[in-house]
């Protein structure tokens, strides 16, 4: 599976504005949290996993994010694809990551938040990898 971006959309009125997702669906959905990097240059990379799925969406601000396909978890390549998305808080697209991806998470604006939305409980199963922040550089 490939990871995609699950569009949103918005509806302005005299009341205000109501963002939405109506092709999302959160049946998978079993815990969820908030990221919000310290400032605009610190990037959290590579991390992922194996068996578990998330779903990006901003929330306020901005973020870049890289992804890249693991081909072998104890040794990965270090000459892969590097696929970048950006999410905007504008619009409230979900980015879809499916199991055997690593991220890197890098904040656009001062105090971007990214939602995580993840379906698998915390500590359910032992699944997450991180790699050196220059290894797919």
């Amino acid at each position: 599976m490939e990871p995609n971006i699950i569009p949103g959309g918005c509806h302005s009125d005299e009341r205000g504005i109501l963002f939405y997702n109506n092709s999302f669906n959160a049946s998978q959905i079993k815990r969820f949290y908030l990221i919000e990097n310290i400032d605009t240059t610190f990037i959290r990379a590579w991390q992922g996993h194996r068996v578990e799925q998330r779903w990006f969406s901003a929330i306020h601000g901005s973020f870049k994010i890289k992804l890249v396909a693991i081909n072998n978890w104890e040794i990965p390549s270090k000459k892969v694809e590097i696929i970048t998305y950006i999410l905007d808080s504008e619009k409230l697209d979900i980015l879809h990551v499916p199991n055997g991806y690593v991220s890197s998470i890098q904040a656009l604006s001062v105090g971007s938040r990214l939602l995580v939305l993840a379906d698998y409980g915390s500590n359910e199963i032992s699944d997450e990898f991180r790699f050196p922040f220059d290894y797919f550089n």
